[in-house]
């Protein structure tokens, strides 16, 4: 791609304003966006047009991925004395999952910045990487990690935790995770829970999955969704309530 066609596809993706300005509403935005340009170059630098694949962002993804965990970690665990160890678990991995954190980095509009440092490539496959819900949440795992190596663990462990502040209100409050729910109500009585699919539905670009939750042999429940995980999670939900059994809520 020509130097000029790249740049109207930047402008494209990156049209509107985000966070990640200076004057921003977030906090670890504006951290990020005043990295060192030698960090913000390897943050921003996807395996793809990287000359070593660890040149890219990918060994910082590794260490923000510890970083992350450990800030939301410990927040949930001064906000919420009274819970168990196996919830507090629940609540960390649902504020750290990589549908989490995925619309964090496009509240700080991290895929726009990958996508203006992108290699020669074309413009269906940027604006694929730079929308892609696994880069984006690799993007700020890989940012964290750079901020940590800039400037130590209890300088962004605030912004980190504010970033996600309302991920960890969903997740205490209204956050059900049926799966696991399910599983562990029969683990009480010897018994396992597994999933089929029984559909898929729709074209490539929006399908429809349909799944059963089977104990024992018998189908107590089918779910639908855009996701099999989510078609799993209603299946679950269905067979909570074949069982009679209430889930908690965080």
């Amino acid at each position: 791609m020509r130097a000029s066609s790249r740049q109207s596809v930047r402008r494209s993706i990156t049209s509107s304003p985000t966070s990640l300005d200076e004057n921003g509403p977030h906090e670890l935005g504006r951290l990020i966006a005043e990295l060192p340009p030698a960090r913000l170059e390897q943050v921003f630098k996807h395996a793809s047009w990287a000359d070593e694949r660890a040149d890219s962002y990918e060994r910082l993804e590794f260490l923000g991925d510890s970083v992350l965990e450990l800030a939301i970690a410990r927040a949930v665990f001064d906000r919420f004395a009274d819970a168990s160890e196996g919830r507090l678990a629940k609540i960390r991995a649902h504020v750290v999952s990589r549908a989490s954190c995925a619309l964090v980095a496009k509240d700080l509009g991290l895929g726009e910045r990958l996508a203006e440092r992108a290699g020669d490539i074309s413009k269906d496959e940027l604006e694929r990487i730079s929308r892609s819900r696994n880069v984006l949440a690799a993007l700020l795992e890989a940012a964290i990690a750079a901020l940590y190596l800039e400037h130590g663990f209890e300088r962004i462990e605030p912004a980190i935790v504010s970033a996600f502040s309302e991920k960890i209100e969903y997740a205490r409050s209204s956050h059900v995770d049926y799966k696991t729910e399910l599983q562990e109500a029969l683990a009480r009585t010897g018994r396992q829970v597994h999933y089929t699919v029984l559909e898929v539905e729709g074209p490539p670009h929006d399908r429809r999955f349909v799944c059963a939750a089977h104990v024992a042999g018998a189908q107590f429940g089918m779910g639908r969704g855009s996701t099999k995980k989510a078609a799993e999670q209603e299946a679950a939900r269905e067979a909570l309530e074949a069982l009679g059994v209430t889930p908690e809520v965080f």
